[in-house]
C-alpha cells in the first residue's frame, strides 16, 4: 500500500521549467560582472530558477533537515563508537548544541532533526518523531527492513518537504546522524553503481585498518546475503539501507514535487539522492550539491548525480555541515543576482564572443 502512494507521488513529478532558467540566464548577463564570473554558482541559481519556475529566486528562510536513524551493521563492529551515540548527538541537535547547529547560526539556517528510528530512544526535545522501525536490521545477516517499511520512510521524508514548502522555507539542505551509516551508505553505492567494496569504503569517523577491513568485509557480506537489484532502488534501500538514507531519498523527492531546492551534503545524502533520482529521474532538478566529501565515493557520487560541488575542502563530518558552508556563497551569488547591472553604471554589457569563457 505504501509503495503504490509511492508511485502515485512520483509520477507527480514534473520536469523543470526551461523558460525560467533562460530567464535567469538572461539576468546573469545583465549583472555588471564578466559573463559566467561566478563559475558554478550562476547555473545553480538558473537550475533553481528552473526548479521554482520563477527566475526570481530568493532563499532567505531555509532549513537543514537531520535525519537520524540506528543501523544493525554496528553489531560488525563497524564503527569506533557504539549505536548509543546517534541519540546523544540527536539531544545536541534538538538543544541546538550540535556542531551543524553551530554552523547553521551563522548561516542564518533553520535546524530540524528528524527521528527515523534511532535504537530505543531516550526523550529527545525538539526532535521531531518520524519513526518507522527501532532501528535497523544488521545488514551483514539479513535485510535493514522490509520493503513496506523502506517505502513508508521515503514517504515521510516526501511529507516533511512538504510540510517545510506549506511553511515558507525556500531552500532545504539535507542531514544525517546515524552511527553506522557509511557503511549501509557505501553498501547502497555499491549496489547501485556496481563498485568493488574494497575500493570506495572509507573510515568514517576514524577506524583503524583493522575496523575498516570488518567493515569492507561487512559491506561484502551484506551484497552477498542480500542481493539487491540495482535496477530497483527501493529495494538496495530496503536490503543494505538505512531509515536515515530512506527519509533522505524522499527529502529530495519532496523537493521535486514541491519545488524546494535540496541541498546535498556527504556521501550518506548522495546516496540517498541517487536513490531519489533511480526512482524518478526528474528528482534530479531539485539536487544540488554543496562540496565533494572527503569520502572514496564522494566523486564517484557525484559524477553518476552529474553534479558538481561548490566546495572541495575536504570535509566528511556529516550532519549537514558541508551543505551549510555553502549557503554563504549562494548568499554572495545572490547579492549580485539581484544588485548593480551593467545599466546602473551606464555601460554595456559583456556579449558572448564565441570560444569557451573560463
Amino acid at each position: 500500500m505504501q509503495e503504490q502512494s509511492l508511485q502515485s507521488l512520483i509520477r507527480t513529478i514534473t520536469p523543470p521549467d526551461e523558460s525560467a532558467r533562460r530567464a535567469a540566464h538572461t539576468h546573469w548577463a545583465a549583472c555588471a560582472k564578466p559573463l559566467g564570473g561566478l563559475g558554478l554558482l550562476e547555473p545553480m541559481i538558473e537550475e533553481m530558477a528552473s526548479l521554482t519556475g520563477s527566475a526570481e529566486v530568493h532563499l532567505q528562510k531555509r532549513t537543514l533537515l537531520v535525519f537520524c536513524a540506528d543501523n544493525g551493521v554496528v553489531a560488525e563492529g563497524v564503527s569506533q563508537t557504539g549505536s548509543e551515540v546517534t541519540a546523544v548527538v540527536a539531544r545536541q541537535l534538538g538543544a541546538g548544541h550540535s556542531t551543524a547547529c553551530r554552523m547553521a547560526a551563522v548561516a542564518g539556517c533553520g535546524v530540524l532533526p528528524v527521528d527515523m528510528g534511532i535504537l530505543d530512544p531516550p526523550e529527545l526535545p525538539g526532535v521531531v518523531n518520524a519513526r518507522v522501525t527501532n532501528g535497523t536490521g544488521n545488514i551483514a545477516r539479513g535485510p535493514a527492513m522490509t520493503r513496506e517499511q523502506a517505502a513508508e520512510a521515503v514517504l515521510r521524508g516526501i511529507d516533511l518537504a512538504r510540510q517545510q514548502k506549506e511553511a515558507g522555507v525556500q531552500l532545504l539542505a539535507a542531514g544525517e546522524m546515524g552511527i553506522g551509516n557509511t557503511t549501509t551508505a557505501t553498501a547502497v553505492t555499491c549496489a547501485l553503481l556496481g563498485l568493488d567494496p574494497a575500493a570506495v569504503t572509507g573510515r568514517g569517523a576514524g577506524l583503524s585498518d583493522a575496523g575498516l577491513a570488518r567493515k569492507v568485509q561487512a559491506i561484502r557480506q551484506a551484497l552477498a546475503v542480500n542481493r539487491p537489484d540495482p535496477a530497483d532502488a527501493l529495494d538496495v534501500l530496503a536490503k543494505v539501507g538505512g531509515l536515515d538514507i530512506a527519509g533522505l531519498c524522499g527529502l529530495f523527492l519532496g523537493g521535486a514535487l514541491y519545488r524546494v531546492p535540496v541541498l546535498m551534503d556527504g556521501v550518506i545524502t548522495a546516496a540517498a539522492a541517487l536513490c531519489a533520482v533511480r526512482l524518478c529521474p526528474a528528482a534530479a532538478r531539485a539536487v544540488f550539491a554543496s562540496h565533494c566529501s572527503a569520502e572514496p565515493c564522494g566523486r564517484l557520487l557525484l559524477d553518476a548525480l552529474h553534479k558538481e560541488p561548490l566546495i572541495t575542502a575536504g570535509m566528511h563530518l556529516g550532519e549537514g555541515t558541508g551543505a551549510l558552508a555553502a549557503m554563504p556563497l549562494l548568499d554572495m551569488a545572490l547579492a549580485v543576482y539581484h544588485g548593480s547591472t551593467f545599466a546602473d553604471y551606464g555601460m554595456q554589457a559583456y556579449t558572448p564572443q564565441g570560444g569557451t569563457v573560463c
